[in-house]
């Protein structure tokens, strides 16, 4: 088993979490980011699908959502940056028994900031558990499991998952959630009803270009201060809305292609996204075999390429690059907001032009 490095987080330290196939990783730097220091790895051997930093009510807690073919998926909790980790008997997001079993946790989410003990967690297969005492038990949101639309929804390549929660911070009350592939699905009563959102994004793989539902949806992201501001990469396609959710405008201009995964958001500035364009769902590496971040800082009306130089040879980087790591970069700190890790280098993007290198002893 590989050793597993410690680090000492203080107070005012960015801290970077970044979730992979073989386990998680922490890396911690100063409000500088002039050097990152790695720890990990946690959980060695498992598929680490999300991670999340909980500061609510004085907490300093990391959650970790872990997958093993022996122990399934488990949500692990820290309250020291890794150095110790609790993880429950008996697993605390479940199906209610006779139903279904869950196969995956794909992403926490925390409540707003005026309900510190309430989180979130999307699943495989797609349903939202909730959480109202701080993770010491989760229920099933039965509005959106009993929707009408669920049974129909079919699973997308990596499965049939929800893996987008989206609480907004200002319409109590209010969840976008997205599903591959169901599509966009929108409360603003808690939970208890559900109205599809995907006027505007089309299914290019069905017969019907722009159904009601059935939308493989890759990702969703939300700026903070603007919250009906959303950004989505969908399978073919990048969408805006600035209606949180009712409509959808195509804005993939200036990229040399509109399928992907990640996407992110400035945290300060609400036209400024970025993503990470592969060559097609039937070649799910990046185009010329260079990995390249495109940024938008004007809706997308004129994108600019950010090139990441991992080496000076080509490497393809696929779509479960993507999922081991920059699908789940939790960041504290404004400046760091999207990152990726290959080959033993990983890079963090900045909030303007400024890269990070930080280095990863041995391949991940």
């Amino acid at each position: 088993m590989p050793t597993t490095q410690q680090i000492e987080v203080r107070r005012g330290d960015v801290v970077v979490l970044v979730g992979t196939m073989k386990g998680a990783f922490l890396f911690r730097a100063g409000p500088d980011r002039a050097r990152f220091e790695m720890g990990g790895p946690f959980f060695p051997g498992h598929s680490v699908y999300a991670l999340a930093y909980d500061g609510r009510a004085g907490r300093r807690r990391v959650w970790a959502a872990t997958s093993s073919m022996h122990w399934g998926s488990v949500l692990n909790q820290s309250d020291d940056f890794g150095a110790t980790w609790t993880t429950p008997e008996v697993p605390t997001v479940q199906f209610p028994k006779g139903g279904k079993a869950l196969a995956s946790i794909w992403q926490i989410a925390l409540g707003r900031a005026d309900e510190p003990d309430v989180m979130y967690c999307g699943v495989e297969p797609a349903a939202l558990f909730e959480s109202r005492d701080a993770g010491k038990s989760f229920q099933l949101v039965e509005g959106l499991w009993q929707h009408p639309h669920r049974e129909q929804w079919q699973p997308g390549g990596g499965g049939l998952c929800l893996h987008t929660v989206l609480p907004d911070p200002q319409v109590r009350g209010r969840i976008v959630v997205a599903i591959s592939t169901g599509g966009v699905y929108r409360t603003d009563d808690g939970g208890r009803t559900w109205t599809v959102r995907n006027k505007g994004v089309r299914a290019e793989f069905l017969p019907d270009k722009h159904p009601e539902f059935g939308q493989c949806v890759h990702k969703i992201a939300r700026h903070a201060s603007r919250p009906e501001r959303l950004y989505l990469q969908n399978h073919w396609g990048l969408y805006r809305s600035d209606d949180a959710g009712d409509s959808w405008k195509d804005i993939a201009r200036g990229v040399p292609s509109d399928f992907g995964f990640c996407m992110a958001v400035h945290p300060h500035d609400a036209e400024t996204a970025y993503i990470v364009p592969l060559e097609s769902d039937g070649f799910r590496c990046t185009p010329e075999g260079k990995l390249r971040v495109y940024r938008t800082r004007d809706l997308f009306r004129d994108a600019q390429r950010q090139v990441v130089r991992l080496a000076r040879r080509r490497r393809f980087v696929d779509s479960a690059g993507d999922r081991a790591s920059a699908r789940r970069v939790r960041a504290r700190g404004a400046g760091v907001r999207v990152t990726f890790e290959l080959a033993g280098f990983l890079r963090t993007f900045a909030g303007g032009a400024r890269e990070v290198r930080l280095d990863v002893p041995g391949r991940t």
